[in-house]
């Protein structure tokens, strides 16, 4: 649970378990479950690249700001709304690798 105007951080290891050197993008959705208005159902907020060597590990961090958490409401402007918020992980918005709720107070 975060309170409105907080940040919400959250890391996780990467690794390559391939024989070869390889890059990845890692890309962060985000799907607001009860809006007051229709939202997408996956928002592409952030992504990184990461180069890793054969079995090469890197711990990947990821902030998502209170700006990431907001949307235009037509007459009302940028607007924040509590409520339950889906956050998802993964090389595509098809692949998904891990998702997680969390509550925005």
């Amino acid at each position: 649970m975060i309170k409105k105007g907080e940040s919400l951080k959250l890391s996780f290891k990467l690794t390559n378990t391939g024989a070869y050197k390889g890059e990845e993008v890692v890309q962060l959705y985000l799907q607001d479950k009860v809006a007051t208005v229709v939202r997408p159902v996956k928002e592409l907020k952030d992504f990184k690249k990461v180069m890793l060597l054969p079995g090469e590990s890197k711990v990947i961090n990821f902030v998502v700001s209170p700006d990431q958490l907001s949307f235009y409401k037509p007459g009302a402007g940028w607007q924040t709304e509590p409520g339950t918020f889906k956050l998802m992980l993964g090389t595509s918005s098809d692949l998904i690798r891990l998702e997680k709720d969390f509550e925005l107070k």
